[in-house]
């Protein structure tokens, strides 16, 4: 009996599973029934055996089933549907408790296939959007997949911002992918921080990833001692495991960040089991999808798009108008000069009141004084708002006047407590963050016919301090001290200063500007892209990969493609975009919370993102990202690039108290971000800058560009329209 999918072909022999492509076995299972069960040593022991009856339904599915029987004297059928979805594979599983053996507590299974050609974990390059990229080489020790010889490397599908894990033959090609059929989570019976073995019956999210077991138990006590114990499973190889509920781990520990002195390396490996309860029954289904790359650009492209297509959740239904003068409304109160002309916001306040924790005025990154500065002043000048345009106008001021160190660099914190710049190193990001909307500011006020020379000049003189330090390859370090001298080794960060270099060169002409953008971006296309080593933009973080790497790639590589219209530099921002769209919450599933005055609390955690790989949760920062895919979408007519630009610039927002229901002192800010991948809402509920300039920055460049605050009021002009208005360069420097 087979079922087939396009070249793929599932057959069933001797009770087992193969899966063939031309003939040959690519993938299989022996003994596709596999449960874990917990007894009442607190170990969770495993056990394999063969389907006993497969045969065809009447509506060309195949059912298999048959009975596994524990040595406690546990019994539990097994009851597998499979079905062609679509190009791949519907599988539908149902375990039973027919008899509960007086040592046995919980049990999970797995769905799983034994990858043929693959001897060792780092034979395959593997995708979990937020989780695993490649060999995860740019990760935490402590994140899944960063040591390959880990028994296990399963995650929990509710730290993924899409339920999927796809792993690549980097001999062949070959790709499988699991995936949660639908988007279908509900909450937890009890409400877990950490856990080792817990039973809870109404747990329903899944784990995703590999395995590579021995034939034994492994549990870890509290201080790490891992209990081993001989089983009766049988190991074939490394399989693609979907286990259900879910298994987290086996992943070094941070604890040892802490310096304890325990004897030996410690890792954890966290269960939830379903209760060993006679007539207890789970369900769960998982679709099972194959194909073949030559890289593995293309194979994370395909899986998370088919992902996306299936589970995306809905549009969150948002007055895109509202909420961008919210903003400004809450930016025009906030600023103000905290003596001698130091104006700005604060650095951070706590929601729903609002009370202010923090002054600091940060050039870039969390602060953005600038960047909220320019966004006053465009508002002001296109709206006729004096008081915005002054106070933005003012924020500018104060950094030109200020903010440049004795060798022009711009410094990155400014403490008005102690009327001096706090000892910051030289962030390259920060720096590109401030000095892009200084620039974008003289650029907004020329064109008005006002001249602030002071401000080009500030710009000038930064630049003149970068061209000194870019390296001989056309590489930036990741910061450096005040005098130029290098602060942190890592170049990964090189992409980020390239869009500003861009648009001084088009505002004054000189080429030594684009020179040092096209080095910087040579070396951006060979590291940067070719390597995805998308890292260390989180100035906060350690210098791992990220998300808001991606989005600076995004930048650099649309702005040498606009300046250029060179294939090259649009296929990397392609892939850059490809990549970060990956770390969007793109499904939805239900939280605790005991923050009623938190818009998460009542609404989808789709559209957050986390920050930094492997963590799970996150914040709103996707939203800085709408304009950018709207353009990709207008570049390259690729329908799915104007979708997702629509879903994030409406789903971020879900954090925001838009319309006042939750009482925010001032309406439309949003809590900085929090963890929820446990199913429980975690979060200091606080405000910081970044958190409004970037659902500012694209929203008032739609306006700039395309003539609305909405996707859909773009969407009302001619395509010939959009593309005129989508060469944004044309106009950028031209002064009347």
């Amino acid at each position: 009996m087979k079922l087939q999918a396009g070249a793929y072909e599932l057959a069933f022999e001797n009770g087992g599973t193969l899966i063939r492509k031309n003939g040959q076995t690519l993938y299989y299972n022996r003994r596709p029934m596999y449960a874990f069960v917990k007894t009442t040593l607190a170990v969770t022991e495993f056990f394999d055996r063969a389907y006993e009856e497969v045969k065809e339904t009447d509506d060309g599915r195949i059912s298999a089933f048959g009975i596994l029987i524990t040595p406690n004297g546990s019994w539990l059928s097994f009851l597998d549907v499979y079905e062609t979805a679509s190009e791949g594979f519907l599988i539908s599983r149902t375990v039973t408790v027919l008899e509960k053996g007086a040592e046995d507590l919980g049990f999970a299974s797995k769905i799983s296939f034994v990858l043929q050609d693959a001897e060792k974990v780092r034979d395959l390059h593997c995708f979990a959007p937020a989780t695993w990229y490649r060999d995860n080489e740019y990760a935490r020790p402590y994140v899944t997949g960063f040591d390959p010889d880990c028994e296990y490397h399963l995650r929990k599908e509710t730290a993924m911002t899409l339920p999927l894990f796809a792993a690549k033959s980097k001999k062949s090609g070959e790709t499988i992918m699991l995936s949660r059929s639908k988007a279908d989570v509900t909450l937890p019976g009890r409400r877990m921080y950490h856990f080792t073995q817990a039973i809870d019956r109404d747990f329903t999210a899944g784990s995703i990833g590999l395995s590579q077991p021995e034939d034994q138990t492994i549990n870890y006590l509290y201080y790490g001692f891992p209990v081993r114990k001989k089983t009766g499973a049988v190991r074939d190889g490394i399989t693609i495991d979907y286990v259900y509920p879910a298994t987290d781990g086996q992943v070094g520990d941070r604890q040892h960040s802490y310096n304890i002195d325990y004897m030996m390396k410690t890792k954890s490996l966290n269960r939830v089991l379903h209760p060993m309860e006679q007539g207890f029954s789970d369900h769960y289904e998982v679709r099972l999808d194959l194909a073949c790359f030559d890289d593995f650009y293309p194979m994370m492209r395909w899986a998370w798009r088919s992902v996306y297509q299936r589970l995306r959740d809905r549009l969150f239904e948002v007055d895109q108008n509202l909420q961008y003068h919210n903003n400004i409304e809450a930016m025009k109160k906030l600023a103000r000069d905290y003596g001698d002309g130091a104006w700005g916001v604060p650095f951070s306040a706590f929601l729903p009141d609002a009370d202010v924790d923090s002054i600091s005025l940060q050039f870039g990154f969390v602060g953005q004084q600038p960047g909220i500065g320019y966004q006053l002043m465009d508002h002001g000048l296109r709206e006729n708002d004096p008081e915005a345009f002054e106070k933005g106008q003012n924020i500018i001021r104060f950094w030109v006047k200020n903010g440049a160190n004795e060798h022009g660099a711009p410094n990155g914190c400014y403490s008005p407590i102690n009327k001096a710049f706090e000892p910051y190193p030289i962030w390259l990001r920060m720096s590109a963050d401030g000095l892009e909307n200084i620039l974008d500011a003289y650029v907004l006020t020329r064109k008005k016919k006002e001249e602030h020379p002071d401000w080009l000049a500030f710009c000038e003189r930064a630049a003149a301090f970068f061209l000194r330090v870019q390296n001989e390859d056309g590489s930036f370090y990741r910061a450096y001290e005040p005098d130029g001298t290098m602060r942190m080794d890592s170049k990964a960060n090189t992409i980020s200063i390239v869009r500003f270099f861009v648009q001084l060169f088009l505002v004054t002409g000189k080429e030594e500007y684009k020179e040092a953008a096209l080095k910087a971006g040579e070396w951006s296309y060979a590291n940067v892209y070719e390597n995805m080593e998308y890292r260390g933009s989180t100035c906060d973080n350690a210098d791992v990969m990220d998300n808001e790497s991606g989005i600076y790639a995004m930048f650099g590589f649309l702005a040498l493609y606009d300046l250029t219209g060179e294939d090259r530099w649009l296929k990397a921002l392609l892939g850059a975009a490809d990549y970060t769209e990956t770390w969007t919450y793109s499904w939805t599933f239900p939280v605790y919370s005991d923050q009623p005055a938190c818009p998460l609390s009542k609404r989808s955690i789709s559209g957050q993102s986390p920050v930094t790989i492997g963590t799970g949760g996150g914040d709103m920062y996707m939203a800085a990202c709408a304009y950018l895919y709207y353009r990709i979408y207008i570049i390259t007519g690729d329908a799915h690039y104007r979708d997702y630009a629509e879903f994030i610039h409406s789903n971020t927002r879900q954090a925001n108290d838009v319309t006042g229901e939750f009482g925010y002192a001032i309406r439309g800010l949003s809590w900085e971000g929090g963890g929820f991948a446990d199913q429980e809402l975690h979060t200091l509920h606080h405000w910081l800058p970044w958190v409004t300039y970037v659902e500012l920055d694209p929203t008032s460049r739609l306006m700039d560009t395309f003539g609305a605050y909405d996707i859909a009021g773009c969407e009302r002009l001619s395509q010939e329209e959009k593309e005129k208005r989508n060469r944004i360069y044309d106009d950028y420097a031209k002064f009347a």
